[in-house]
């Protein structure tokens, strides 16, 4: 078996990293590699590649596509937001693909293709959602469409690490619910969650609720109050909106998210608090980082495990689900029989753009369980839907 030959993207000034959790995989690459490159590690799937790429200086990951915990191309992804000096090379059982970096990066995937064999038991691992096991919901959520799907295995994969995230999505799509999975699959779901609209909180006001202040700090400061991050001591912080934080503010919980210290509104006291931060936000942070809007360092800091939650007209699917559990959930509260959709009435749902997102088709259906008055089935008459000035009838979709 030769040696694989020096190629100039395998140098000494950057590690390599083999992704798989197929033994054999791992130490045939790290054979044929043969001291090409220093350090080599080995990871057993993608939560644990992600671990290691963060204590380290990496020039490439090769990664079997068949992982226990997270679909390669997703994985891929994320590297390529958060890791863009790092070469990746999927490994499968047509050899070895070249996916990121420049064109010295695809000669080097090519030679390696021809040095690495992929081994006879290597089958491609799950390309698409529907190829891989399904994942149950996440706590509070429904769906099983291919885009949950992602969602839920990115947030399993990252609720037990103290790693900050942004949840990203339109408004109405379910960011407090996933920051709420989040604590409660962490170590911290015995600890609090404290959740902050930093949109609902004046300006003026926002510094003293999330830091705290002593009694007469300012002007009507008659006792001293905690604060909203050292509340959250222990477990989790979740910023919703944080988009619309002041620039004054940003600088203040950039700080805070370095340092983790804080110091209340009269006194000098710093106090070092223990707080896993979740951020959501329904605006692009990126464009605005980079117009000068929002801070870039904060961003970052924000950013460093992004997951984003798919519009509904993206998961269509999950429509008639979600409709019949908002049903469910209103029946039960007023102690009635669960109407049934009618097959009109669902062939509707699923044809409306849904610019509200999964928040929209709540209040669809609770004016729907209001207008059937003491029927048992929701017909397409019962559906309303907000227009730009009042509510509007859906037209029923043709059958073609």
């Amino acid at each position: 078996m030769s040696a694989l030959p020096t190629l100039p993207v395998l140098t000494h000034s950057g590690g390599a990293l083999i992704a798989s959790p197929s033994r054999s995989v791992r130490e045939q690459v790290v054979h044929r590699l043969n001291g090409r490159c220093r350090p080599v590690q080995q990871a057993l799937g993608g939560a644990d590649a992600l671990a290691k790429l963060e204590t380290g200086e990496w020039q490439v990951l090769f990664l079997d596509r068949c992982l226990p915990d997270l679909d390669a191309e997703e994985l891929t992804a994320i590297v390529r937001r958060r890791f863009p000096g790092i070469q990746v090379v999927l490994l499968d059982s047509d050899g070895l693909q070249p996916v990121i970096g420049d064109e010295s990066v695809k000669d080097a995937a090519s030679v390696a293709a021809d040095h690495f064999p992929a081994p006879p038991h290597m089958v491609h691992g799950p390309r698409r959602v529907e190829d891989a096991a399904m994942l149950d919901p996440l706590p509070g959520m429904i769906g099983s469409s291919e885009a949950m799907q992602r969602v839920y295995r990115m947030v399993r994969l990252v609720a037990a690490r103290a790693t900050t995230v942004l949840i990203a999505g339109p408004t109405g799509t379910g960011k407090e619910l996933v920051a709420r999975a989040l604590h409660t699959l962490s170590p911290r779901s015995a600890k609090p969650l404290v959740v902050v609209n930093c949109a609902a909180i004046p300006e003026a006001l926002l510094e003293s609720e999330l830091f705290g202040y002593t009694r007469g700090a300012f002007t009507g400061a008659v006792q001293s109050q905690l604060g909203r991050i050292p509340a959250a001591h222990g477990g989790t912080l979740f910023l919703d909106e944080v988009s619309e934080l002041q620039l004054g503010m940003q600088a203040k919980l950039l700080r805070f998210l370095e340092q983790k210290e804080i110091q209340r509104l009269g006194t000098s006291e710093i106090t070092r608090v223990d707080v896993r931060v979740l951020a959501a936000s329904n605006v692009d942070l990126a464009s605005r980082a980079a117009r000068g809007e929002f801070r870039q360092d904060l961003f970052y800091r924000l950013a460093a495990f992004p997951i984003e939650l798919p519009p509904l007209e993206d998961r269509r699917a999950d429509i008639v689900p979600l409709a019949e559990h908002f049903l469910a959930c209103m029946a039960a509260a007023m102690e009635m029989p669960c109407p049934s959709l009618s097959r009109d009435a669902s062939r509707i749902l699923q044809a409306h753009a849904w610019r509200g997102n999964v928040r929209e088709l709540q209040h669809v259906m609770e004016r729907a369980s209001i207008l059937i008055e003491n029927g048992n089935t929701i017909e397409a008459e019962h559906l309303f839907f907000s227009g730009p000035r009042n509510l509007v009838r859906m037209a029923l979709p043709s059958e073609s």
